[in-house]
């Protein structure tokens, strides 16, 4: 018999300034004979998410990320065959990956649910909006704290500014669009602010928060932040997730200097990164499932057809075409 062939996508050419085409490789390659203790997978959704554009990965490297796929074949009896599972088994359309690598995607509460949250808002975003939010910026249940989060309408943000919502606090949200400011609103942000047409961010963040800022989730960087800086309230926190305004430059951006501030402000500033806190999964899964179900937080994908259109679908999430976790559909 013949081996089973499967797709991958590996880098072409190294990130250099705007993320294009010509970055990625389109492979058909022969999957290896299952081994014991092997399961051989095929690819039901995709993930792209912001971070790819960062990884220390080389010309000839798979494009690494997450994926839910169907066991097709297993030698694994604690991974049977026909098992819904996430796996970190890159941008392919196939793979055979150890049972032991693989999570098994429990039935949810709601049988409608898409097995694509388990890549998004039940997945590394919504666990890492759930431990970061509350672990770093700490907001005081109850004290109405005023929280600015930028990126707000990103696959992290829609959920820190849900939660933020649930720990009683108002919220702030930057997006890029009219209509990822009408998103947020419909989460249940309390004032949304357009960041490509604001000619005075100061000025707009002194309006929305006239009694300053209490915590600030930043998953943008540059001048945008040093601002939401300046306007902290003294022993702000600060969770720095991202910093996707520069991951595209060539050169990086000189902005004003923070130190001072953070020392006047005695600021603290955290920066938070999810693959460090995979003990803690389980609490943030079983807390959004729950807040899910009970229609405290809400959801969006923002589904890509077929898998040739991944690089595509990441491409866009540095122009701001997405609204909603962008998943593939393969």
């Amino acid at each position: 018999m013949a081996p089973a062939s499967a797709k991958k996508f590996v880098l072409a050419k190294e990130f250099a300034g705007q993320v294009t085409e010509s970055n990625f490789k389109l492979v058909t390659y022969n999957l290896p004979a299952l081994q014991d203790g092997e399961v051989e997978l095929q690819a039901l959704y995709l993930t792209v998410d912001p971070y790819m554009r960062i990884l220390p990965i080389k010309v000839g490297d798979l494009m690494i990320g997450e994926q839910v796929a169907k066991v097709v074949k297993s030698k694994d009896p604690k991974v049977p065959i026909g098992s819904i599972v996430q796996a970190d088994a890159g941008w392919t359309s196939g793979s055979v990956v150890k049972g032991s690598d693989v999570t098994i995607v429990a039935d949810y509460p709601d049988p409608k649910w898409p097995k694509s949250l388990a890549l998004g808002t039940l997945g590394m975003p919504g666990k890492t909006a759930y431990l970061a939010f509350l672990g770093i910026c700490k907001p005081k249940p109850g004290k109405g704290e005023t929280v600015v989060v930028s990126g707000a309408a990103g696959a992290v943000g829609a959920v820190v500014g849900q939660i933020a919502k649930i720990m009683g606090c108002k919220v702030i949200g930057f997006a890029g669009s009219q209509e990822k400011l009408n998103y947020l609103k419909d989460l249940g942000y309390d004032i949304t602010l357009n960041y490509k047409t604001i000619k005075d961010l100061d000025k707009a963040i002194k309006e929305a928060a006239p009694n300053g800022v209490d915590c600030y989730f930043d998953n943008v960087g540059g001048e945008l932040s040093s601002v939401v800086m300046n306007n902290m309230n003294v022993k702000g926190r600060i969770c720095v997730c991202g910093s996707i305004s520069s991951y595209n430059l060539a050169d990086q951006p000189k902005v004003p200097s923070f130190q001072l501030i953070a020392v006047l402000k005695q600021l603290t500033i955290q920066g938070f990164f999810i693959y460090d806190h995979k003990d803690e999964y389980q609490d943030a899964l079983g807390a959004l499932i729950n807040w899910l179900n009970e229609g405290k937080i809400k959801y969006r994908e923002h589904v890509t057809q077929g898998f040739e259109n991944t690089p595509k679908a990441f491409m866009g999430l540095f122009k701001g075409s997405n609204l909603g976790k962008a998943i593939i559909k393969v």
